[in-house]
């Protein structure tokens, strides 16, 4: 397919108001200051706009488009983007361009139809429709036999569809033309291993390989069960430990679930020495911080040990997402909605962009762990690498 017969038939896509949601990224000029626009169908005042959500470094800006300028738009944002990966009713598209547009395009149907909800204080739109049956969230005890979710469980499915968005979000940055290597660390019982799989593997098509590892071998063999009954053949269940784990010298996407202090480091540590693309990780308890930290004008707070301690947990996740950064990831840190259904932590996110730190960030770095006292466990397994 060439360049223009491509957008034309986006644009024709878009004029039939078939959009449910799109990304459009990978900017041609890395002094693009926007990074990805995001594309929703929302009605205002009675007629059917699509908005677009600017992304930048920091701060996110809207406009919303009426549909008879939708194709300048679209014409003017692949000039300064490559990618597009876009939801439709029934179908899903993937493309990518090269330097010289020549086009790579991927289209799947989807298992389910979808339609967009263009109400613009709409409630929340879920990846994974409440309504609508799935094999994987049934045999987990999320949904009834009938596909209905469970009233107990709401929060759990709440917790899959939040995570299944930052799933959705890391799109761009996995491999379009080989098996994409995912690994998952602590998968426990593995609700959020199983949505991974259906979304990547039965919602998007994707050619993908995911292992899950735990140390309960009760547990693992019960997901290996589901998944050889779910025939989920590109899933596998191992027992094993994260220190244990050296069957790959390359990884696409690692997720690492509640390790316990120092082993969300090792993950970390792992998935930048495979060259992982993409990073999703939500600490646990936190330690090491804790029992180093040393520094007196800080001592009015640190005096608590309560507060001693949540200002540790504070500091380390900052320090693993700056030191993601030194070492060429745009990482950030998000809310996440806990496992045991407490109020929101924190989950890292981080992308590889290969960007290198400046003189300035290192600095900035270094007096803060200086301030602190602290030598954390991650800079020791990185260091080399900033």
């Amino acid at each position: 397919m060439e360049f223009q017969e491509m957008k034309q038939a986006l644009i024709k896509r878009l004029l039939n108001k078939q959009l449910v949601s799109a990304t459009i990224s990978q900017p041609r000029m890395k002094s693009n200051e926007v990074k990805r626009v995001k594309l929703k169908p929302i009605e205002l005042k009675g007629t059917y706009h699509i908005q677009l959500e600017y992304q930048y470094e920091r701060i996110l800006k809207h406009d919303n488009i009426e549909l008879h300028l939708i194709e300048a738009k679209i014409n003017e944002l692949f000039e300064d983007f490559r990618q597009f990966q876009g939801d439709f009713e029934t179908e899903s598209v993937q493309v990518q361009l090269s330097k010289k547009n020549k086009v790579l395009i991927k289209t799947t149907a989807n298992a389910t139809a979808k339609k967009a909800n263009l109400s613009h204080n709409r409630k929340k739109n879920y990846l994974l429709d409440p309504e609508t049956p799935y094999p994987f969230l049934i045999r987990l005890g999320v949904q009834s036999p009938e596909g209905k979710v469970k009233k107990q469980k709401y929060d759990k499915f709440k917790q899959i569809n939040r995570f299944i968005e930052f799933i959705h979000d890391s799109l761009e940055y996995l491999p379009k033309d080989r098996t994409i290597r995912i690994l998952d660390f602590g998968s426990g019982k593995s609700y959020l291993t199983f949505a991974l799989y259906h979304y990547l593997k039965v919602e998007q098509g994707l050619d993908i390989r995911v292992t899950g590892l735990d140390l309960k071998k009760e547990v693992i063999e019960e997901c290996a069960q589901i998944a050889t009954d779910l025939q989920y053949d590109s899933l596998e269940f191992l027992v094993g430990d994260i220190n244990d784990y050296n069957d790959e010298s390359s990884v696409d996407m690692v997720v690492t679930l509640h390790a316990c202090d120092v082993a969300t480091d090792m993950a970390l540590s792992r998935a930048v020495k495979w060259g992982a693309k993409v990073i999703l990780s939500v600490p646990c308890c936190q330690h090491e911080l804790n029992n180093q930290i040393n520094s007196s004008p800080l001592d009015i707070m640190l005096q608590h040990g309560l507060i001693k301690e949540r200002f540790s947990a504070l500091a380390t996740d900052s320090i693993r997402a700056e030191i993601l950064s030194l070492v060429g990831y745009d990482a950030q840190l998000m809310e996440f909605i806990d496992m045991s259904h407490t109020p929101k932590n924190i989950l890292i996110r981080a992308y590889y962009t290969g960007k290198k730190p400046s003189d300035e960030q290192l600095a900035r770095y270094h007096a803060f762990t200086n301030f602190l006292s602290a030598t954390p466990f991650l800079e020791k397994e990185l260091h080399h690498l900033f």
